[in-house]
């Protein structure tokens, strides 16, 4: 095998795939990136998997001669950072090599203007095979959906892997809608976008539960093709789910278990409503998080219907207490209610809008925030019982 790449694109693709490789191997070609060069289409593939997540992407080359190798990923990923950019002459001939005089192995050879460097490697046809999804139909969605439901969903997944469906991020597909959910049991964020171009006329209603890990890295891979006008296509089977899109794919093992019914817990009628600005709200919430107490990180909020205007407040005994009032349009009963100050920030991050509704009927039952005009999504948040 031998290539002439520029060090951007290796670079890039590495720190891309790199991702999926496994800090703890339970064999040792899972802490390879497997390296493939096809000289008849001039693509270089790059592809990491820890047997659950796998990443692949691949990009344009000068390919001399076709060939698959396996190399260490991080070995190669620090050596190509940091070399000099511009073109990078990668091949695997020199396994006869003066400087490793007792290995027989295979060795790949990286030469940039600058030196050169030898890496002991494997053959490729050690590594595993990705998973492939056969006779399935794909789903097209765009970039942009995809971005905007993650964006509004992943903050609220669980880290607590005890409770491993809410791990992931909750799918509903539809003929017409793509719904994001999740929940860590104690808030919840469900977002709907519309599929732009629905490639089924199926009625069913597919479901599926996918990890969070994979989504995060997901969305990073769709940043970097956040100007695409190509679909994303996505394919799942009974415990597999692949995201394909350019010359990039993405595959994770779904998570197993019933996904709560969340929709039974947002309620439909509220006694009390309230329109605020967002930036505001949280600018607030940001400035008086300094003095939270670090125990309980609560903030309570005051509703003052007759001079419309909320009350900020934070109280921690050893370090203090701090307080913020702003307007807002109220109608309804006065509350006061406390928060997780955390989950209300982030919430509030996620809403992307200028202006929010707030809804609520007492200080223990479930509040909802959603955003006024733009994308359709519901954020739930869980009040916290205040000590007299």
């Amino acid at each position: 095998m031998k290539l002439v790449c520029t060090q951007s694109d290796l670079s890039t693709h590495l720190s891309l795939t790199s991702r999926a490789v496994p800090s703890r191997p339970t064999h040792p070609v899972l802490a390879n990136v497997l390296l493939q060069a096809d000289a008849e289409t001039n693509q270089v593939s790059l592809t990491a998997f820890d047997l659950s997540l796998g990443i692949r992407t691949s990009f344009s080359a000068e390919v001399v001669q076709s060939g698959a190798i396996a190399v260490p990923a991080k070995l190669l990923n620090d050596i190509v950072s940091r070399l000099p950019e511009g073109e990078i002459t990668l091949d695997d001939e020199s396994s006869a090599t003066d400087n490793l005089p007792d290995y027989n192995g295979l060795i790949v050879t990286l030469t940039p203007k600058s030196g050169r460097y030898q890496v002991r490697a494997m053959g490729g046809e050690e590594f595993p095979e990705l998973p492939v999804i056969e006779n399935a139909q794909p789903m097209q969605f765009s970039v942009s959906t995809l971005i905007e439901g993650l964006r509004g969903s992943l903050f609220a997944t669980s880290a607590d892997e005890t409770k491993q469906v809410l791990t992931g991020v909750h799918l509903t597909i539809k003929q017409d809608t793509l719904e994001f959910a999740a929940t860590d049991g104690h808030r919840l964020a469900v977002v709907e976008t519309t599929n732009e171009s629905p490639d089924t006329n199926s009625e069913d209603v597919l479901e599926v539960t996918v990890p969070a890990r994979a989504l995060r890295e997901l969305e990073r891979m769709l940043a970097h093709s956040s100007e695409s006008e190509e679909p994303v296509a996505l394919y799942f089977d009974q415990g597999q789910v692949v995201f394909e899109f350019g010359n990039q794919r993405l595959t994770s093992r779904t998570l197993e278990g019933q996904y709560p019914a969340y929709h039974l817990l947002i309620p439909k009628q509220f006694q009390t409503e309230l329109t605020l600005e967002r930036k505001q709200f949280l600018s607030s919430l940001e400035r008086i998080a300094v003095l939270a107490d670090q125990k309980n990180n609560l903030v309570k909020v005051s509703l003052n219907g007759d001079a419309q205007e909320i009350t900020l407040s934070v109280e921690s005994q050893d370090v203090g207490s701090a307080m913020e009032i702003m307007p807002a349009q109220i109608s309804g009963e006065d509350i006061d209610i406390a928060f997780n100050i955390k989950y209300l920030m982030e919430g509030l991050k996620a809403l992307p809008a200028s202006s929010i509704l707030m809804q609520m009927n007492t200080n223990l039952t479930p509040v909802i925030f959603t955003p006024l005009g733009g994308l359709k999504m519901t954020y739930l948040a869980m009040p916290v019982q205040l000590r007299n």
